[in-house]
């Protein structure tokens, strides 16, 4: 039976706001007012056929591809669906990480896939290993599907071992899908997209969780011009056409990437006071990284608490959320966000450390 909505999304939605929300997955947003747009030129209907122009243009610029290779889409889950819908027939084999971003997952089973999964073990550092893809891949394998940064960890996934899974990858006949959506977290050294590494790769992306600017829903896929005219007429079953106005601004947006940027500076703050919480409490443990805007965090179970419950009392007791390791397969572990506002980022914190202190002494 087909998956036909994701319970992630819903308890993003429905149940993750609290006053201390450290279950947020980007960094926070971009005063309109700051964009440096000229509001004058802002109009409600243009010309769009297939992709906006200059939009594309831009985006291409950024990732240092020929336009034809760019297909907008509303943020990277439309652009996901839209790249996998494209690649793949009902019943065909893809091969997804595990841990994965639950949507990910929604959409493959959705779309009648055969999902296999291959793992990428924390003590390994979440890396991904290819004696573990040449386990799970078979000569059925359609698809291959990474998130780089990996979304739940953060950890960066470097050009050697892409190029390994392009490969095996090729040897197949089969494409590699990877959302680049955090790469641009990488704020040092940033390396460019995969797309660049053959054929065999397909990447989607967005400005919706480095830059602030979710709400303008700028998501595209790079693929080669053949795939990328399937999935722009795959797209008029969806969107038609994109919100104008949304597209000026993407464009503007673009023009100012640098100034966007800025926000890492709350980033790299909150992840300093992440480290300080981690290096005192010893029923957390994560796997660290310099870079990205979330991390994975393992809650012991010798605390006598379930994750779940742990969680749950966090919010009702203590106003603060985390997203709960259920929704990427790993029920032990909850994501924690870093970005919005380092003086809240500081509160939520301390109250993870008063309810685990409250769960080793059975306080109320």
């Amino acid at each position: 039976m087909r998956h036909k909505h994701s319970d992630y999304m819903h308890w993003s939605k429905m149940q993750s706001r609290a006053r201390f929300n450290l279950a947020t997955s980007g960094v926070a947003a971009f005063p309109l007012s700051e964009l440096l747009a000229d509001f004058e030129k802002l109009e409600i209907n243009g010309e769009n056929s297939y992709g906006y122009e200059a939009l594309q243009s831009a985006i291409a610029r950024h990732h240092g591809v020929d336009p034809e290779c760019v297909v907008e889409a509303a943020g990277t889950s439309m652009a996901n669906h839209l790249a996998m819908a494209a690649i793949i027939e009902p019943s065909d084999e893809v091969l997804i990480e595990h841990p994965a971003y639950g949507p990910i997952l929604d959409v493959a089973r959705y779309l009648d896939a055969k999902v296999k999964r291959f793992s990428r073990r924390e003590e390994n550092g979440w890396a991904v290993e290819m004696d573990e893809i040449r386990r799970a891949i078979t000569s059925k394998t359609r698809l291959i599907v990474i998130t780089n940064l990996h979304n739940p960890t953060s950890v960066l996934t470097p050009d050697p071992v892409l190029r390994e899974l392009g490969n095996i990858a090729r040897s197949i006949g089969a494409l590699v899908l990877v959302d680049e959506v955090y790469l641009d977290a990488v704020y040092k050294d940033t390396p460019r997209t995969s797309f660049h590494l053959g054929r065999e790769f397909v990447v989607t992306s967005s400005l919706t969780k480095v830059y602030g600017v979710s709400g303008l829903r700028c998501g595209w896929i790079l693929a080669r011009p053949d795939l990328a005219w399937k999935m722009r007429r795959l797209n008029d079953l969806y969107a038609a056409t994109a919100v104008y106005p949304g597209e000026l601004l993407s464009v503007v947006a673009f023009e100012h990437l640098k100034l966007l940027r800025e926000r890492r500076r709350l980033v790299e703050a909150d992840r300093k006071l992440l480290r300080d919480l981690l290096t005192r409490q010893r029923a957390l443990s994560a796997v660290q990284t310099d870079w990205g805007t979330t991390s994975f965090v393992r809650l012991s179970r010798s605390r006598g608490s379930k994750p779940d419950s742990f969680l749950e009392r966090l919010r009702l007791e203590f106003d603060t959320s985390a997203v709960p390791g259920r929704f990427f397969e790993m029920p032990d572990h909850f994501r924690i966000g870093m970005g919005v506002n380092t003086e809240m980022f500081a509160e939520g914190l301390n109250r993870i450390d008063r309810a685990l202190a409250n769960v080793t002494t059975g306080k109320p």
